[in-house]
């Protein structure tokens, strides 16, 4: 009979989701940073279950005392993506990262199952820094699209409640709605560039008007309080027929106002 502390058992796990979902989350801000996009959507994590883990450690014939490399995904990380292309892209970002050594890969995108499941799986080997000194945790990461996503999520919850035993009904109506997802995803691919302009023009547009407001707002600093309210209405107009050329015009405006402003200042500290 195990008598393990789980609670102990599962620290080192808990502190590497945790640790790896701060640096994806990071990976995505620097990439859009430098790219204005980002292959990453968002990232999730968690630590399975004791009872996931008892069941697994059964169906896999793994001793009680292996548990730790003989299960492979008590970590587990798992990154959402906008195409189909995007998870080659962060695999390969993965692949490249000092702080962890990539074990293999499972790839049930090109090689998808029979129950239509489509993701991309690496297992990892990730150090932790314990009470107790370095501990190296096996972990795995998921890299799937959005609509992966949602079918494996749903047929996890079948399987969960049929206890894997899925009735040959369900199983096959499951399997029409994975051809039905990766048609999306496909569909998606075939206007990626048409969808990445129009996300990246909404993030202009919305960078834009908030200098503007940030930039009439200073405005009021410096006295200046008839020209920010004058500038105002004049925001309001544009906003509402959202002329974003008009919308730079009026940037470049009050910077210019800004700029003699600060000008002015530093005259008279002078």
């Amino acid at each position: 009979m195990d008598v393990r502390d789980w609670g102990t058992f599962l620290l080192p796990y808990e502190q590497t989701v945790e640790e790896l979902k701060v640096k994806f989350k990071t990976m995505r801000a620097e990439l859009k940073k430098r790219e204005e996009y980002a292959p990453i959507e968002f990232v999730t994590g968690r630590v399975k279950r004791i009872s996931s883990i008892l069941d697994k450690a059964k169906r896999l014939n793994v001793p009680m005392d292996q548990l730790e490399t003989g299960i492979e995904d008590i970590a587990g990380i798992r990154i959402m993506c906008q195409f189909v292309e995007d998870i080659r892209r962060v695999a390969e970002y993965i692949r490249a990262r000092k702080d962890l050594t990539v074990l293999y890969e499972k790839d049930y995108i090109t090689n998808f199952k029979e129950s239509g499941y489509r993701s991309f799986h690496m297992i990892i080997e990730y150090p932790v820094q314990t009470a107790l000194g370095q501990k190296k945790v096996l972990a795995e990461i998921q890299i799937r699209t959005l609509a992966m996503n949602f079918w494996a999520t749903i047929e996890h919850s079948l399987s969960y409640k049929y206890r894997e035993s899925l009735p040959d009904d369900i199983r096959e109506r499951l399997k029409k709605a994975g051809e039905a997802a990766n048609t999306l995803d496909t569909e998606m691919s075939s206007i990626r560039e048409e969808i990445l302009e129009a996300q990246r023009r909404f993030e202009d547009d919305s960078n834009i008007t908030t200098q503007v407001l940030h930039a009439i707002h200073q405005l009021y600093f410096f006295h200046l309080v008839n020209e920010a309210i004058s500038f105002q209405e004049r925001f309001n107009a544009i906003w509402q027929e959202h002329d974003m050329e008009e919308m730079k015009l009026l940037l470049d405006e009050v910077k210019e106002l800004l700029s003699q402003a600060k000008k002015k200042v530093n005259e008279y500290d002078v």
